[in-house]
């Protein structure tokens, strides 16, 4: 299936996600909690490891990342400050000892090739245009080490007929969905030059989210 064109520009989804910041949390508890946990379960974070989270947002899932890997090295990047700041709130005083929130750009990691073990990312391929997936998949692999692991979470096609009500919504307004339509991405993952992809979906208050996990 023909995915939806992305219809917000860079500077509109920046400036979109500093206006729902403040909601973004109760958004995503309704739609999107559920396919974050399993995308924490998925991750198996080993304690000690290096992990990166790209488009941290409000620190939802970094949370918890970083609850399980006290010990290890926690980094994580989002281009919106207004998220940076909520997400710095978010593990503020958990008893980690190396948490790295910064400003970033998923086309141009500030981070060394092979620095993680492990590189997780939740819907921001939704925003992106369809010709930008591999470009960034390539990043993402660039900053993994041998053997590193690829957790993406990201809002999926419509299937069912109550899952198009977001896609309608998409239609009349882009903004009104944060900029995310639903994606496909077992096969640019794979273009990319990652093994082992496998795909879980499953669907929250009619949200299709789908999960793919990969090895560098």
């Amino acid at each position: 299936m023909p995915l939806l064109p992305a219809r917000l520009s860079q500077a509109e989804v920046v400036s979109a996600y500093r206006r729902i910041a403040p909601l973004y949390d109760r958004w995503a508890y309704l739609t999107e909690s559920r396919a974050r946990r399993r995308a924490v379960e998925l991750a198996a974070v080993r304690a000690g490891e290096s992990l990166l989270e790209v488009a941290v947002g409000t620190g939802l899932l970094f949370r918890d990342l970083v609850a399980r890997n006290p010990d290890g090295r926690n980094a994580g990047v989002d281009l919106t400050p207004a998220m940076l700041e909520r997400a710095r709130r978010r593990v503020h005083g958990m008893p980690a000892r190396n948490v790295e929130l910064r400003q970033g750009d998923a086309f141009a990691l500030p981070y060394a090739d092979g620095a993680f073990d492990l590189l997780v990312n939740a819907y921001m391929f939704d925003l992106l245009p369809e010709g930008d997936f591999v470009r960034v998949l390539a990043e993402f692999r660039r900053v993994l080490k041998p053997g590193g692991r690829l957790v993406l979470t990201n809002m999926a096609q419509a299937e069912r007929l109550g899952e198009r009500f977001y896609e309608t919504i998409y239609r009349l307004n882009p903004a009104w969905m944060g900029g995310c339509r639903g994606v496909a991405l077992a096969g640019p993952v794979a273009a990319a030059g990652f093994t082992g992809v496998r795909r879980e979906r499953l669907s929250q208050m009619g949200f299709p989210s789908e999960i793919i996990t990969a090895v560098k």
